[in-house]
């Protein structure tokens, strides 16, 4: 059953919160990053991605951008920027995002849970990624990310959440530079929070939605800290920051595709090629997102098409060789463009559905020849597969709104 812990979070002040709060550190690069700090030295970029305060051309894995991390986190604290709550509480976390919001539980989970397979996976991590977080955690000695999580419904924790925010003024209430409502309460109750742990014990698993590399990379770190004999079991390095949602308050978007080439074929014994499986016909309306699974939208030559997958080539008995993204690759990308290892191939890139289609065709405008608008992965999908053990292939799942960074954060020692 899933472990939920209370604790100390260091966190703004009141008034600060929105002057902190910032996406998280794997959504923009480093010169993005330093754009958008401009008048915002309180951002918790500052932290998250230290080397925008270091030289340009710095190499962003150095030590010095660690310590940098740190120093930086450190004098927040130090400028009454931030403050260490005095007791181990919980927190309601809500965002909404053009009228549709999702709300949260933020806590600690277990390390233990993870290695246990209470908390599953669903993606592959890089081990470079991993050794990034490993030593921005390790060396801040901190959680400074949440962890973004699942469960399917439970109407008791849904009751409880919603009756403390009808009864409770938040302490956070801002909207953030992405357009997203952010909405904070604190859950000091004793009792309440009791329940909510009780309730979370019933809870037989949760579900990583997004942050494996931040996830692995917290529970590399505790299980370094535990070293090799006895260790304290409740020392905080045995969990890690996150926040639990309700998996039918969550929204997946459509992870699109743009190509390079054609792999040598003219465009039309390329279409000719994908015939074999799937059933090409000019779209209806343009651009083209598809309206059910097992259809794309395809743009190439300044035209849209809708593309469906023929019955036959498709596997609904396995839920990873079921999903579109899969479908895609491996009856199309793989063996007619020859792209075999999506994540490593620099012919093929992704593209986020909040960015829109229009994304796409301005792709194809400046260099890549191909474009295929994706039908989101659902959340039953992904818990599907994470529950059979298996994992999806890259970039399947795109989740808005991301969570903020310097909300909570989370003292591992």
């Amino acid at each position: 059953m899933a472990v939920l812990k209370p604790f100390k979070a260091i966190r703004p002040k009141d008034e600060f919160a929105s002057s902190v709060g910032a996406l998280p550190y794997d959504v923009m690069n480093s010169e993005e990053a330093r754009e958008m700090v401009k008048d915002k030295p309180y951002s918790f970029l500052h932290v998250d991605k230290a080397e925008i305060d270091l030289p340009q051309g710095i190499d962003i894995y150095s030590a010095e951008v660690y310590e940098k991390a740190r120093e930086n986190l450190d004098a927040l604290s130090e400028k009454g920027i931030l403050k260490q709550d005095e007791k181990p509480l919980l927190y309601i976390y809500r965002q909404i995002m053009n009228g549709r919001e999702q709300t949260g539980i933020v806590g600690c989970t277990a390390v233990d849970d993870y290695l246990n397979n209470i908390i599953k996976k669903h993606e592959f991590t890089r081990a470079d990624k991993e050794a990034d977080r490993i030593r921005h955690v390790d060396t801040c000695d901190a959680n400074t990310g949440p962890i973004f999580l699942t469960h399917r419904e439970n109407k008791a924790v849904s009751d409880i959440t919603e009756s403390w925010k009808n009864s409770h003024k938040p302490v956070y209430d801002f909207v953030s530079d992405d357009g997203v409502s952010q909405t904070v309460w604190v859950v000091d109750d004793d009792k309440v929070i009791d329940n909510l742990v009780q309730e979370f014990r019933k809870i037989p698993y949760l579900y990583i939605a997004d942050g494996h590399h931040r996830c692995a990379s917290a529970v590399k770190v505790g299980e370094k800290r535990r070293g090799d004999g006895e260790y304290d079991k409740n020392a905080e390095f045995n969990f890690f920051l996150s926040v639990i949602f309700p998996c039918d308050q969550l929204k997946i978007m459509d992870y699109n595709r743009v190509i390079a080439d054609l792999n040598g074929n003219t465009s039309e014994e390329f279409i000719l090629k994908m015939s074999e499986k799937f059933i090409v016909e000019e779209a209806e309306m343009s651009p083209y997102a598809p309206k059910e699974r097992h259809t794309f939208g395809m743009y190439l030559d300044n035209k849209w098409y809708k593309v469906t997958a023929k019955p036959e080539f498709i596997d609904e008995n396995d839920p990873v060789l079921c999903l579109d993204v899969s479908i895609l690759q491996n009856n199309l990308i793989a063996p007619i463009l020859n792209i075999t290892d999506p994540r490593t191939d620099k012919r093929i890139d992704f593209v986020g559905g909040i960015r829109g289609l229009g994304e796409l065709e301005r792709r194809c405008e400046t260099g890549m020849k191909l474009a295929f608008s994706m039908y989101p992965t659902s959340l039953n999908e992904l818990m599907d597969i994470a529950d059979a053990h298996k994992v999806m292939p890259p970039k399947s799942t795109w989740f808005e709104p991301k969570l903020l960074s310097g909300l909570f954060i989370h003292k591992l020692s």
